[in-house]
């Protein structure tokens, strides 16, 4: 059987509940959740930047269109998204089974492994057709990875939260997702800066080696995020359900039994916020940096586009803990309509912003800093909703199938489609894409049942 020994050296008997945590103890696992999310989406965001600036011209072969190279890149990009319901399935399955602690673990070593590759793959020049489906394998195994990872996260902050403050504490994985942002792209800038990089260079240092290294990297961030996830002890709700003999053999078979309606549900109240999130980061940097002349972009410099995204994401930690701490207070639909609802409107400004003969970087910065705030406010109180949808022996399962189903519908293809709208129709179609696509979380919303005040326990 399972154990769970905390701070004070006790351990539950068969049949007992775990004891309570120290507020120690709360602490250790703020920082675990935070540190464990900060490295996995920046493994998966110095994809994301090198997708749009490197691999387009190393990866694939030569084309006279650009956008056609682009998209490509996009497409192994969004190969990820689709591994994640698989990832969350394998890591889910031993997360409800074998607990919450181990299957984090597993999932930042699947990651970092991928990703450390990725530095090391041969370019087309090198390997030919070898380089890309190389690289299409490690983007897909990156997908497995956060497939498991964010919902463990999620579950280890919120099954240790104090009563009422469920939200404030879940929030502290979410922090992984600008903290990682940040990093990626700041290390991108500085190498772009150091080494002289100016955009479709093919021949300069950072396009023969410096690209590689934040990849490389990634190595000496899972080594310390290990570190901490070792010191972890088991969630006193997993310990609990598995003293009551509450484990299930075979999680996602039960999953789709009892709980099939939460997570559609959860599903589409995540759609909106990833379809924000890529736009704002993945799609705006390519549109940012593209060829006026061509009517692909604004032409603004590699390296300022990335000085203005990394200002930008301080509004994205802003609304984080702002939406988290009202979500307790007032509850999770409140909040998150009044977001989306917000959401809906900011896709109608896209013009306003982001017009080709009109933008200038003062522009696109408040385009961003409105963009990533919103998605602070959306993002923050999710790792308290989608858990709470969940009983305790489905939890890790369900809730990683609904986040990363939901990565498929709304990021895996939003940058695909946002380029091809930008080429075909106008910015001003993207903006009325992402409408859409929050009208429909809106909707989930309503639909979703009002869980703050439940004890997980009980769930």
């Amino acid at each position: 059987m399972t154990t769970s020994v905390f701070q004070d050296g006790n351990t539950p008997p068969d049949g007992a509940t775990a004891p309570k945590l120290t507020s120690k103890d709360r602490r250790r696992v703020a920082f675990a959740s935070t540190i464990g999310t900060t490295i996995e989406f920046y493994d998966f965001y110095i994809y994301a930047t090198a997708a749009v600036a490197v691999f387009p011209l190393l990866f694939f072969p030569a084309t006279e269109d650009p956008t056609v190279a682009l998209l490509q890149s996009f497409a192994t990009f969004g190969l990820a998204f689709v591994a994640r319901p698989l990832g969350s399935i394998i890591f889910g399955h031993f997360g409800d089974r074998i607990g919450r602690k181990a299957t984090l673990v597993g999932a930042l070593l699947t990651m970092g492994i991928a990703t450390f590759i990725i530095g090391l793959l041969p370019t087309y020049a090198t390997a030919g057709i070898i380089a890309p489906g190389l690289l299409a394998l490690m983007r897909f195994c990156q997908g497995l990875g956060l497939g498991g990872e964010w919902s463990g996260a999620a579950l280890l902050a919120s099954e240790t939260a104090e009563d009422g403050k469920r939200a404030s504490a879940a929030m502290w994985p979410q922090f992984g997702a600008p903290f990682g942002f940040f990093l990626a792209n700041g290390l991108f800038l500085i190498l772009v800066s150091a080494l002289g990089y100016t955009r479709g260079d093919t021949s300069g240092p950072f396009m023969e080696w410096g690209w590689r290294i934040p990849f490389l990297a990634s190595a000496v961030m899972v080594l310390i995020g290990l570190y901490v996830r070792l010191k972890l002890e088991e969630t006193p709700v997993f310990q609990n359900a598995v003293d009551q003999g509450k484990k299930v053999k075979a999680p996602v078979t039960e999953v789709f039994k009892v709980a099939g309606k939460p997570m559609v549900i959860g599903t589409f109240v995540m759609v909106g916020c990833y379809t924000l999130f890529y736009l704002v980061t993945t799609w705006i940097l390519s549109f940012g940096i593209g060829d006026p002349s061509k009517g692909l972009g604004l032409g603004i410099p590699y390296t300022d586009f990335l000085q203005l995204q990394l200002v930008s994401i301080f509004a994205f930690i802003a609304g984080i803990p702002v939406s988290s701490i009202l979500a307790d207070k007032y509850g999770r639909k409140p909040i998150l309509a009044i977001v989306s609802a917000l959401i809906i409107v900011f896709g109608f400004t896209f013009t306003q912003f982001l017009a080709i003969d009109a933008a200038t970087e003062a522009s696109v910065l408040v385009f961003l800093t409105i963009g990533m705030f919103l998605m602070g406010l959306i993002f923050g109180p999710m790792s308290a909703v989608l858990p709470e949808l969940f009983p305790t022996n489905v939890r890790y399962t369900g809730s990683g199938i609904s986040y990363n189903v939901s990565s498929i519908l709304g990021a895996a293809i939003a940058p695909f489609i946002a380029t091809w709208l930008v080429a075909e129709v106008g910015v001003h179609a993207v903006g009325i894409y992402l409408a859409i696509i929050s009208a429909i979380s809106l909707i989930a919303v309503l639909c979703m049942k009002e869980l703050s005040k439940q004890d997980l326990n009980e769930v």
